[in-house]
């Protein structure tokens, strides 16, 4: 892959990163690339080694893990706002990557992790697929 398209992918996933709250799709996305729907898929994967709405759903869960963990928000309510239409979609997700549903992460104790400085936290909470060396 050359310099060029990964400077343009690079534009795609900031986008996804900043705008993770808004209705994204492939089409959008590839066009902030510059590439073809099909191509940006495949380039995406090949450079970051998930797909577009992997790395998307991603940051989603991320976000979501800090809305629950301040506890005045319901689940339905997070699920929106992080972007997410299907709470169902979104708690199957959330499941895989951290390892428990919305509901069991958001009524546990999050004490543990108040002392941890924000830098280390953000690593230290961000989800991984089992392939990753996260939970299943």
């Amino acid at each position: 892959m050359n310099r060029d398209d990964l400077v343009r992918l690079r534009k795609a996933r900031d986008r996804m990163d900043r705008e993770y709250a808004e209705p994204l799709d492939v089409g959008a996305l590839a066009a902030t690339a510059l590439m073809s729907p099909g191509h940006f898929q495949r380039s995406f994967r090949e450079a970051y080694g998930e797909t577009p709405y992997g790395y998307l759903m991603t940051r989603r869960v991320e976000r979501a893990k800090v809305l629950l963990r301040r506890g005045d928000l319901s689940v339905t309510e997070v699920c929106m706002a992080v972007g997410c239409t299907s709470l169902g979609s979104f708690s199957a997700r959330f499941t895989q990557l951290v390892g428990e549903t919305p509901s069991a992460y958001r009524a546990r104790s999050h004490e543990d992790s108040a002392v941890i400085p924000p830098c280390f936290a953000r690593k230290y909470t961000r989800p991984r697929r089992a392939s990753q060396g996260g939970p299943p």
